[in-house]
């Protein structure tokens, strides 16, 4: 018998169903490769749980707030646990999409032009009194706005045209405490998986969407059937080999390890801009990591375990 590992799963975020999905199956793919499984839903009881188990590692299969954004990790490095994905800082910046699309911005990374707004703006500032400047902040009609802290694309809206810009901030700034407004670029949407391993970097065959509707929001993520994918992209030589570049440098420039997901769009200049990175990719049956894992001859059970090696090897 293997290792013991926690797999924590489930939570109070907004995303809990969808990560009680990818725990089960993280679950099911571990007990298969033989180790000792500790399935751990994300509760007040979650630190007295870990130090009666004491596991080797713990997989993080948690999705939005306290899984991504540094919480669970910071608690795990205090309880001497090793855990997959993104570490601390990592996660931080990542999950704010706005800080991160500084860190782009300012290492020449491309990323569509936005502008930023808290509620405290609206509060104090009145900042409301200058939405009127937004579009030619970002480059016109049609925007995206949605929240800087949030995952599977909750609380987004594709605006076009002024009047409908109060209700979508209000809309974001619902999910948290700030909102991004974004320059909307119509274009091949994609998920570009890096992967850390004894090798070093790998990063995995984008991922094409095409929504049915048009927007790849939460039910075009997680409803089968509503959203056409191409693995690998329907990109061209040029393309594709900056697509790879740029998600291998991305992952590097934010500190990532063992995993991340970055999402770009290429737009019909040929030129791709990079939108967010998540640090902790869904696990379910439509999600982006494990379709691309597959494509290259990697299955779901042998991509749960080569995350679990990197924690219990201390890879870094």
């Amino acid at each position: 018998m293997k290792e013991k590992i926690a797999v924590l799963m489930g939570g109070r975020s907004l995303e809990r169903e969808v990560s009680l999905r990818s725990g089960r199956r993280v679950c099911e793919a571990l007990t298969e490769r033989g180790y000792r499984v500790v399935p751990l839903d994300v509760t007040a009881d979650l630190v007295p749980a870990l130090r009666s188990e004491r596991p080797d590692a713990a997989y993080i299969a948690l999705h939005g707030k306290y899984g991504e954004d540094g919480t669970v990790q910071e608690v795990l490095e205090f309880l001497g646990i090793p855990y997959t994905g993104p570490g601390v800082v990592a996660s931080a910046l990542a999950w704010d999409k706005a800080v991160s699309k500084r860190l782009f911005r300012e290492n020449g990374i491309p990323t569509p032009d936005w502008v930023t707004f808290s509620t405290a703006a609206f509060k104090e500032m009145g900042a409301a009194t200058a939405l009127d400047l937004v579009p030619d902040a970002v480059g016109g009609f049609p925007l995206v706005v949605k929240p800087a802290e949030q995952g599977s694309a909750l609380g987004l809206t594709r605006v076009s045209e002024a009047a409908e810009l109060p209700n979508a901030l209000m809309n974001a700034l619902s999910y948290g405490d700030k909102a991004i407004v974004e320059k909307w670029i119509d274009g091949a949407e994609l998920a570009v998986s890096v992967l850390d391993g004894p090798d070093g970097l790998r990063v995995l065959p984008p991922v094409e969407m095409v929504a049915l509707s048009g927007l790849f929001d939460f039910s075009a993520m997680y409803t089968p059937g509503e959203t056409e994918y191409y693995v690998p992209a329907r990109l061209d030589d040029a393309v594709m080999a900056e697509v790879v570049r740029l998600a291998g440098e991305v992952h590097v420039l934010l500190g990532c390890r063992h995993v991340s997901r970055v999402d770009m769009v290429v737009g019909a200049d040929g030129v791709p801009q990079v939108l967010e990175v998540n640090t902790s990719p869904g696990m379910t049956e439509t999600s982006l990591l494990p379709m691309a894992a597959v494509a290259v001859g990697v299955t779901f059970q042998e991509l749960v375990e080569l995350l679990t090696r990197a924690a219990l090897d201390g890879l870094e």
